[in-house]
């Protein structure tokens, strides 16, 4: 299941959960939701908002249940709000395959120096799913390119 690109929803915060959650607290949050919301259920006297309101929010809690209630698209999904994060955070110092960093294998990773003197450092599954690294010294990331 592919994310839309663009500005993405915080489906944590529409099902009012942690992204720690597990699947059961946010299951236990969505059907406390959908039927607050389901047109069917309202009624007047406890209306959550207008008719409108409500579908729109039935609409937006259902599309958040179909994300992170789905093991690989919550995956995706996390991965993407990481990469936003790291995106937020700092200035892309260089773009780079990850044949071009060192492999350690001790502890199973590929690292680079940072022009600043610290090192950009990301484990064998991270580099699977990821495509910035950031320093763990300054503010630079570098993107992981890959062969398509």
């Amino acid at each position: 299941m592919a994310l839309e690109q663009g500005p993405a929803k915080d489906w944590y915060g529409i099902l009012g959960a942690e992204p720690s959650a597990n699947v059961s607290e946010l299951k236990q949050k969505y059907q406390k939701l959908i039927l607050m919301y389901h047109p069917d259920k309202q009624s007047t006297a406890a209306s959550a908002g207008t008719p409108e309101e409500c579908l729109q929010k039935f609409i937006e809690v259902d599309q958040a249940w179909k994300i992170l209630g789905n093991e690989a698209a919550r995956k995706e999904y996390d991965l993407q709000r990481h990469e936003d994060e790291l995106r937020s955070m700092g200035p892309i110092d260089a773009q780079m395959y990850l044949e071009e960093m060192s492999w350690n294998e001790g502890n199973r990773s590929f690292s680079l120096s940072c022009r600043c003197g610290g090192r950009y450092v990301v484990s064998e599954q991270e580099a699977a799913a990821t495509s910035l690294v950031p320093c763990d010294t300054c503010s630079l990331m570098v993107e992981l390119l890959r062969d398509n």
